[in-house]
Order: C-alpha cells, then sequence, then structure tokens
C-alpha cells in the first residue's frame, strides 16, 4: 500500500493510499477511523479523490458518523 497523500483537516486525519487497483481513502478521529475502497477505474484520478476527500458534505456526513460510532462504542462498553 502506498501513501499517495495526507490531506489536512482540522478535525480529523485523512490519507489517501493506492492499493491493488483501488485508492482507498481513510479517516481517522481519536481512536476511530473510517476506510472506503473506490476503484481505480470508477474515478478519473487521484485529482479527483483529493476532490471528494475534500467535500464539505461528505466530511460532515464522516464527521456525524464518528461521533455515532463513538456513542455505539460507549454504550458497549457500559458507559
Amino acid at each position: 500500500m502506498r501513501v499517495i497523500a495526507n490531506i489536512p483537516h482540522a478535525d480529523c486525519t485523512i490519507t489517501l493510499f493506492s492499493w491493488n487497483q483501488k485508492y482507498i481513502l481513510k479517516f481517522e478521529y481519536n481512536n476511530l477511523e473510517q476506510t472506503f475502497k473506490i476503484s481505480e477505474f470508477d474515478v478519473s484520478g487521484e485529482a479527483e479523490m483529493h476532490e471528494i476527500a475534500q467535500d464539505l458534505n461528505f466530511i460532515e456526513k464522516v464527521m456525524n458518523r464518528f461521533e455515532q460510532m463513538e456513542q455505539d462504542l460507549m454504550k458497549a462498553c457500559g458507559y
């Protein structure tokens, strides 16, 4: 797996990878992560992946999902 870019964001870490004819877009927040795998054939290239990774609506949904993941984990741990 090859790191293509670290994409700056104030609230989470965003890393773009290339592996096995796929782009892997990984978001990390606290002890949680979300990974999206996109075939290289479904996008026009790295530039489009950067656009996806910086799309405000997409990032808002990712961050909301992190909140839900955190709540689910706390409930599972009995908090």
